[in-house]
């Protein structure tokens, strides 16, 4: 019975996966298209991606633009790319359609040849978002979402979740107002806040307790910047946010935000 065990887990492993799918909602119907479908399109094509972020080296992908798998968006829509382990990127259309050089594609696993193990986080496939000249745009790393599972056209943060907001008092050019722009881009793709945003990776940042109540900001800073250098866990998904990621006057625009939001628990 134990080689019998040993031999049809080792058949398992060398039979190639089944295709994979992904859902796109563009508010006019879901469409879903297979890794199979997808590496068969006549805009498939080898791509280029030195630094990979999921795989810190340069790495090879069958692609497709991703603006071709998104007709009929405009500049002023979002979108949310959730990946299959709750991660949830907030994406600006905008950014996606700009001009600026980047470009944003669709990497796809062929079952038959799957991609390498991520270093020490499991698997980057069946799809990935990857970027061709991401510094031109600046195109941090929560940007480049994996595991994607699924991308919709929905309203903007801002819209969805109120409970995020800032006080309205506040001036457009507040570093607070700046802080909750780059939270958007950084934090909410794992987090919530208040309760509200759709990911399922990270902790609550305000609820019960906001981490600016219980760390110091010199150890916060560090920890965001670095999360091994204050708790060292193998396992642990958080990466570090560098400056080319993450500013230093971001990250004080974010632990402003953090702050300033720790007086405005909702949702608790």
């Amino acid at each position: 019975m134990k080689l019998l065990a040993v031999y049809l887990l080792a058949l398992c492993l060398a039979l190639p996966a089944a295709a994979a799918e992904l859902k796109i909602d563009l508010g006019h119907g879901v469409i879903t298209y297979s890794s199979e479908t997808l590496l068969g399109r006549s805009d498939a094509r080898t791509i280029e991606v030195p630094a990979d972020v999921a795989f810190r080296r340069t790495m090879h992908y069958r692609a497709v633009p991703l603006a071709a798998l998104l007709d009929g968006i405009t500049a002023g829509d979002h979108l949310q790319f959730v990946a299959g382990d709750g991660f949830a990127a907030e994406i600006p259309a905008a950014l996606l359609l700009n001009t600026q050089g980047s470009e944003a594609w669709l990497a796809i696993e062929d079952p038959a040849r799957p991609w390498p193990a991520l270093p020490g986080h499991g698997r980057a496939g069946p799809f990935y978002v990857v970027w061709t000249h991401p510094q031109a745009a600046g195109i941090g790393p929560e940007q480049w979402p994996y595991q994607l599972a699924s991308i919709r056209r929905l309203a903007g943060v801002a819209a969805r979740f109120p409970a995020l907001l800032p006080d309205p008092a506040l001036p457009p050019d507040s570093e607070v107002r700046r802080g909750f722009a780059a939270f958007q881009r950084t934090c909410l793709a794992c987090h919530t806040l208040n309760g509200q945003g759709d990911a399922k990776l990270g902790p609550d940042l305000n609820i019960p307790h906001n981490p600016t109540e219980y760390l110091r900001a010199d150890l916060l800073r560090a920890f965001i910047r670095d999360p091994q250098s204050l708790r060292r866990w193998p396992q642990a998904k958080m990466p570090g946010f560098g400056t080319q990621a993450l500013s230093d006057a971001d990250l004080d625009a974010v632990l402003a935000y953090l702050r300033h939001m720790a007086g405005r628990k909702r949702g608790g």
